[in-house]
């Protein structure tokens, strides 16, 4: 039900379950960690994130949503996509409602197709998302947004979100494929480093020093680090820096 392949350091992870409009049900979620997993394990150094056919992902699968199995299964699916050290994209090329949009938002960053669509309906079914969601949503949409899509149950097209901040870039699924492969070529220290940073000072309040002190180090190894004089060299040559990430 999912799909996982790396080509020339991308690595992908595709729902496929089109008749379902790649629906997520317990065993799908499950298979996001192995998938997660797997692309971590071939070295990938970006990742999109996509659906097979028409939806990228239409939500929970509503025979099994309404279990403690499924929560489990969801979040830990999620949390294995937000957890990857190298930058994720959502090739969001259709429908990305209730749990497809937890994916989308789980990934570093979001292309939108004409077609796509953002929804979070959960007050209409009687259901919630966790406070991670809530906290991602307002990081990268604002509390506009947020409050819109939770408390309306509105949905965003592809411009809106775009506009809104919901989407990175306008553009189809290669147009995905295009931005991972260009993310691909840039220095993977510095790309772990600064996700990391993002991560920890996005979200509101105090940030703990021991975080800190941990992205300090991260910080003076990026600049001791090899890569530091491949890019010197490479600009010094006149060509493009092959990073080898240590």
């Amino acid at each position: 039900m999912i799909s996982v392949s790396t080509h020339d350091d991308v690595g992908l992870i595709e729902l496929n379950r089109p008749e379902r409009r790649n629906a997520l049900d317990i065993a799908t979620c499950r298979q996001l960690v192995d998938a997660a997993a797997e692309v971590r394990a071939a070295g990938a150094r970006a990742v999109v994130v996509a659906g097979n056919g028409p939806a990228f992902c239409s939500g929970a699968d509503f025979g099994e949503v309404y279990t403690d199995e499924f929560l489990d299964a969801l979040y830990t699916g999620l949390h294995a996509v937000a957890d990857l050290p190298m930058p994720t994209v959502a090739a969001v090329t259709g429908p990305a409602i209730g749990g497809g949009l937890q994916l989308a938002l789980a990934c570093d960053l979001r292309v939108a197709a004409p077609e796509a669509v953002f929804g979070l309906p959960t007050a209409r079914l009687g259901l919630a998302v966790d406070p991670w969601t809530i906290e991602r949503l307002v990081q990268i949409a604002g509390g506009g947004t947020a409050r819109s899509l939770l408390l309306a149950c509105a949905t965003v097209d592809a411009v809106t979100a775009h506009a809104r901040g919901l989407a990175d870039t306008l553009g189809d699924r290669d147009a995905a494929h295009a931005l991972a492969r260009d993310i691909a070529t840039m220095a993977p220290l510095t790309l772990a480093y600064n996700k990391r940073s993002v991560d920890a000072f996005g979200r509101g309040g105090h940030t703990d020093p021991a975080v800190v002190d941990g992205l300090t180090e991260e910080f003076r190894g990026c600049w001791a680090a090899e890569d530091i004089a491949e890019g010197r060299a490479a600009r010094t040559e006149k060509r493009a820096p092959v990073f080898r990430g240590r």
